[in-house]
């Protein structure tokens, strides 16, 4: 077993700083010893001391991670740096340290990041978050995006262990205002926000995504067409988006196109039946249901199915009885059936209906703060999230192993409810400053892992 105490010290402006981590991590050794984890990254080398700790290690033959990026003079040869480097971890192969840094909390990476270039650039790079998807230890995040009352974006992150509202970098500017535009996310830890209208230039095709591991905003290819109020999906990791309007159409679209982050492109696919507004959509049995307004204001409905590239109508109990929130979960749909999202309903695939399935019995109220915006997967169970940005877990998975009212409500779980005291107090003056003022609501939300 390996304990590790790190005491850190840097300095920023000119100020001397202490922090103190602990890292308080059992690794067992037990691992295989004729391989070296950092022979994944060419950034990374372990100690020449290796088998002083491990037995059996093969020394890492990988090149150092570059002190810098920028050239200064009389730089030392390649092998004195490699010789002087420090460690990641004093007294560890540089493995075994990764083997601790990875089980550090993903709320106190920020703070790793702080301690010197070397862990900065171990923490900017795939490997790291890729182990800890591989060994099962990232951690899922809720990310809301909501419209405040002056009609700007804002975003928030929480963090579903320790419970907190985390901090993140701004919304970038041509989104900081935009209607209408999508959200998905890709690969587990990008989320990509893409088309809309902005209030001066009209329908956008800007594509721009948010990567969990670098806490940062980059640029995407744009799509090929202008639009916003349209439908959006991922399908084997590939955006979809179909229909919505453009401001320089007469009416409704009926395109639709896919993007392929492997090709980093986006392609046309087939266009819909009907031309729509989408208002609601998911993805079940690997087809992708939408339901929306047409050109008449009629309500349609239409499914697509990605193998054979092709759109048709679909008017089905499952459709008919289709209400949003939705989503779908270990090959189940579900759907909120009241306002404030405290009753469940599944969808039956046998009777072509949807059925009752799980009731709180702690009805919060139908007040716009209460209303369920969102239904998303966490760690396996269902996340309502409400514009009072209020958050409960529902674990449908033992949902069929009780029975009674009394049980069902030990399913429901709130994780996130200060929320809702701050909507009450803000509701209440709103009220007397008067009724036809604007309030924040949920336009979004997702969930990324890391």
């Amino acid at each position: 077993m390996v304990r590790q105490l790190i005491t850190v010290t840097y300095f920023r402006s000119g100020l001397k700083i202490a922090r103190l981590i602990v890292i308080n991590v059992q690794v067992s050794l037990q691992v295989d010893t004729t391989a070296c984890l950092c022979r994944v990254d060419a950034g990374l080398k372990t100690v020449a001391g290796a088998k002083r700790y491990v037995p059996g290690t093969k020394l890492c033959l990988q090149p150092d991670i570059k002190p810098s990026i920028h050239p200064t003079r009389n730089k030392p040869p390649r092998g004195d740096r490699s010789r002087n480097q420090f460690p990641l971890l004093p007294g560890l192969p540089d493995d075994l340290a990764i083997a601790c840094l990875i089980r550090v909390p993903r709320v106190e990476h920020c703070k790793l990041r702080l301690v010197c270039k070397r862990w900065y650039r171990l923490l900017a790079g795939n490997f790291f978050y890729s182990l800890r998807k591989s060994l099962g230890i990232a951690e899922e995040w809720i990310y809301v995006i909501k419209r405040d009352r002056d009609g700007k974006i804002s975003w928030h992150a929480f963090d579903p262990i320790y419970q907190l509202w985390q901090p993140l970098p701004p919304v970038p500017k041509e989104y900081s205002e935009a209607l209408g535009f999508g959200c998905a996310v890709l690969s587990g830890c990008h989320l990509y926000l893409f088309g809309g209208k902005d209030p001066l230039k009209g329908s956008m095709r800007r594509v721009i995504y948010y990567s969990a591991r670098t806490n940062k905003w980059h640029r995407a290819p744009d799509m090929l067409r202008r639009r916003h109020f349209f439908g959006s999906c991922v399908i084997n990791n590939c955006l979809y988006v179909a229909g919505g309007e453009n401001k320089g159409v007469h009416g409704s679209l009926r395109s639709a196109e896919v993007y392929d982050p492997n090709k980093n492109r986006w392609s046309f696919i087939a266009d819909m039946s009907t031309a729509m507004v989408p208002f609601i959509g998911v993805v079940y049995e690997g087809k992708w249901f939408l339901k929306g307004l047409g050109d008449h204001r009629q309500v349609l409905s239409e499914v697509y199915q990605p193998e054979n590239d092709s759109w048709d109508p679909v008017y089905d109990g499952m459709v008919a009885g289709w209400r949003n929130p939705s989503a779908s979960l270990d090959g189940n749909l579900y759907a909120l059936e009241c306002k404030d999202g405290c009753k469940l309903r599944v969808y039956d695939e046998a009777t072509d209906s949807w059925t009752k399935h799980i009731d709180s019995k702690m009805h919060l109220g139908n007040s716009r703060a209460l209303e369920a915006a969102a239904l998303v997967p966490l760690n396996g169970r269902l996340c309502i999230v409400r514009n009072n940005m209020s958050i409960s877990l529902v674990d449908v998975s033992k949902s069929s192993d009780v029975s009674g009212a009394t049980a069902t409500e030990h399913l429901w779980e709130t994780i996130a409810g200060k929320g809702q005291f701050k909507t009450m107090v803000t509701n209440l003056w709103s009220s007397l400053a008067g009724r036809n003022r604007r309030k924040s609501h949920i336009v979004h939300c997702q969930v990324l892992l890391a």
